[in-house]
């Protein structure tokens, strides 16, 4: 089964593509700048930044190719070479952004993965990262002939339906399914408690509803743990102690080691499967699953904010330089000054929930080693905003 490529123009995003290395296994573009979300009065917002990933097969030789088409795009890392960019990469969840980009008279925010991290990410949860903005509505725009990689996107579908069954009532309704599957990788995101809309993923969802019908309903058809009501909208799974079992067995590594963790007194070392087993008869089975979730989410979306401080090269506003042609084919800089304080465009608010929450995660890690009480610490940072 192919991920579905969404029906709606994608040349804008295709020449987007065209100022980048072509050696790309992935790339697609999500977000607000590509769906339109609730509260937007028509389409995707004009102003909102448009966000891509791509996934390289060699991250360092595209970052070196990266770096002499597009050195502006930057931070000082580029200093360090693509080598030291890759180290910087390869923390948290894998993906090096660069951020508030020109491009085609649009800003745009960029990630680079690699192949295998993607692939791993995918089919095990790692960080939930990537694999958790590929469980909603994305705009392919290119993909390769990566058999591995096509199975671990398939996968990893298969795998949210699979953790949202075990969170739902035994009756739900599609848009219920929709809102547990775009809510995954939010939940114990450092950036839900400051920056990001705390309604953000019923606004993700209302207005999209059949573009995650395209991403899921074969997966729903297909599977033996639900009777899917398409023509009611409605869903029934199966929530006896052998289907929660069966459903917990088919979770991602990374996710059944968390729940193992959660269950699992220290010292006792019990067999995942017996654990699983007694998850499964647990009436608190599906906030287990949740718990587990966050542990894998919290982690990887704190060291990544962390990173934005190094990647996004913003201290109060970014000076970026692009190249523009004149009339007479030659190459004249432009020079842009983002403007900390301009509230009227979509990207700023981007920059914000980039921004913000990177701060207070080195607030947080600076007082942990220096023993601040943070408890008192985070209650004044609160007051503030």
């Amino acid at each position: 089964m192919a991920l579905p490529a969404l029906s709606s123009s994608g040349v804008k995003f295709r020449r987007v593509l065209a100022h980048f290395p072509q050696e790309l296994s992935l790339a697609f573009a999500y977000g607000s700048g590509v769906f339109r979300q609730a509260g937007d009065k028509a389409g995707p917002g004009e102003n909102n930044m448009l966000d891509f990933v791509f996934a390289v097969d060699d991250a360092v030789t595209w970052h070196m190719m990266n770096l002499t088409k597009n050195r502006s795009h930057y931070s000082f890392l580029k200093l360090l070479g693509p080598k030291q960019i890759n180290s910087v990469q390869n923390y948290g969840a894998g993906i090096y952004y660069n951020t508030l980009v020109p491009c085609n008279g649009r800003m745009i925010k960029y990630g680079v993965i690699s192949t295998d991290t993607l692939i791993d990410d995918l089919l095990h949860w790692k960080t939930l990262y990537v694999a958790g903005r590929l469980q909603k509505p994305v705009k392919i725009l290119t993909q390769n002939e990566n058999s591995k990689l096509q199975a671990a996107l398939v996968s990893n579908l298969k795998s949210a339906v699979t953790a949202a069954f075990l969170m739902l009532p035994e009756s739900f309704s599609e848009e219920d399914l929709y809102t547990q599957i775009a809510g995954l990788s939010y939940t114990g995101d450092f950036r839900m408690i400051v920056g990001e809309d705390r309604s953000k993923v019923q606004n993700i969802v209302e207005p999209n509803v059949p573009h995650f019908q395209k991403l899921y309903s074969n997966i729903l058809q297909d599977c033996p743990q639900v009777v899917y009501k398409h023509h009611l909208g409605r869903l029934e799974a199966n929530k006896s102690p052998e289907g929660q079992f069966a459903q917990l067995m088919s979770l991602p590594r990374t996710l059944q080691q968390k729940i193992t963790s959660l269950v699992d007194p220290p010292g006792k070392n019990r067999d995942v499967e017996e654990i699983l087993l007694q998850v499964a008869h647990d009436p608190d089975c599906g906030f287990v699953v949740h718990q587990g979730i966050s542990r894998i989410v919290r982690s990887s979306s704190v060291v990544q904010s962390a990173k934005t401080i190094l990647t996004a090269g913003v201290l109060g506003g970014k000076l970026v330089t692009t190249e523009n042609t004149d009339p007479s084919g030659r190459n004249r800089p432009q020079q842009i000054q983002m403007s900390s304080t301009r509230k009227d465009s979509g990207w700023s608010h981007d920059l914000l929930n980039e921004i913000v929450p990177s701060y207070l995660v080195c607030l947080h890690l600076l007082g942990t080693s220096i023993g601040w009480n943070l408890p008192l610490l985070w209650n004044k940072i609160m007051l503030l905003l």
